[in-house]
């Protein structure tokens, strides 16, 4: 099946916030960082896989990553790759993400992401709301990458 790898617009964010909320995942903020999105649609405009950017400064926080059962590991490699380029478009210097999934560090580690401890995250990152709530209840892990 062929897929397209491209950026959100406003006239996504209706079955955008929908495909969240189906995968049971926050939506604050998405509205205000949509053009830090990226859909994975197949050829007949479903939505596949996204995953979004929520910027901090010259950081930003990797968020609301869902991906379809049985999306091809090619596709997912090249929305990680689209994302990257993303990023360097809106001139981040540095991107971070939480993961509660301790068999997805080998991928984010192949990807060029390392840990950081919690207490090493800048302020800026620190302060997202949604790293507060991380925070003060998950016993998630720290990456980041550097641009």
């Amino acid at each position: 099946m062929d897929t397209i790898v491209r950026c959100a617009n406003e006239q996504d964010l209706a079955r955008l916030l929908t495909f969240l909320e189906d995968a049971k995942l926050g939506t604050e903020g998405v509205a205000a960082a949509i053009d830090y999105f990226l859909l994975v649609e197949d050829v007949h405009g479903n939505l596949k896989a996204t995953v979004g950017i929520e910027p901090a400064g010259e950081a930003g926080l990797l968020r609301s990553l869902v991906i379809s059962e049985g999306m091809a590991e090619k596709i997912i490699l090249m929305l990680f790759e689209q994302m990257l380029i993303l990023a360097r478009d809106k001139q981040l210097k540095e991107l971070y993400l939480a993961t509660n999934k301790q068999g997805s560090l080998l991928f984010f580690n192949m990807l060029g992401f390392t840990a950081i401890e919690s207490e090493d995250l800048p302020m800026s990152i620190r302060q997202l709301k949604h790293v507060k709530f991380i925070l003060d209840v998950d016993n998630s892990r720290f990456l980041t990458l550097s641009m």
